[in-house]
């Protein structure tokens, strides 16, 4: 059980992601998680009030389970496969990180300055997570996809459309977390 514990070499994972692109590819299917909020919204009724939401979404019902998968798959490699939390982190990063305000940097996946419950009394936390999330709901949309559907899927058929994307999402991040992370923390 040791090799499952430790992060898999790029070549096992990216030849499995390969294998799944290709696989997807030959049944004429596209991979993405930002798609299946749509769908979720259209499950719920919102295609009787908006025409964007009005589409076969039984059609996508494959990539809900897609998001099945991911949920149960995180639950597991959090709760039984982790064996310690904290991740190798540079210890430049981590010092900056603790200058910001972090003072769990590399303890921690997700530092509790921004994933714990007390996020809901602090308002500065909370207007950073609902402000980004809207930008990035926001982004995905208006990109016509998220990160992980442009970069796995859209590269892979070599769309030109998903090359600018990736490019924007990096010029982007890194604009994010050089030029306005430090301001907002």
């Amino acid at each position: 059980m040791d090799w499952i514990y430790e992060p898999w070499p790029w070549y096992i994972s990216g030849f499995m992601i390969a294998l799944i692109m290709f696989l997807l590819i030959m049944v004429g299917k596209n991979f993405g998680m930002s798609g299946n909020l749509r769908t979720i919204c259209t499950i719920c009724g919102s295609g009787r009030k908006v025409d964007f939401f009005k589409f076969d979404w039984k059609a996508q019902r494959w990539n809900l389970i897609v998001v099945l998968g991911a949920i149960i798959g995180g639950f597991i490699a959090n709760h039984f496969l982790t064996l310690e939390a904290t991740i190798a982190l540079n210890p430049n990063t981590i010092a900056d990180l603790q200058t910001l305000g972090f003072e769990n940097a590399g303890e921690t996946y997700m530092p509790t300055e921004l994933f714990s419950s007390s996020v809901f009394t602090d308002i500065k936390s909370l207007l950073v997570l609902v402000i980004g999330g809207f930008l990035v709901g926001f982004g995905a949309r208006y990109a016509g996809g998220c990160t992980s559907g442009h970069a796995i899927s859209g590269l892979s058929n070599l769309q030109l459309p998903s090359l600018i994307a990736v490019i924007g999402f990096f010029v982007g991040g890194l604009t994010m977390i050089h030029l306005i992370f430090p301001l907002i923390f």
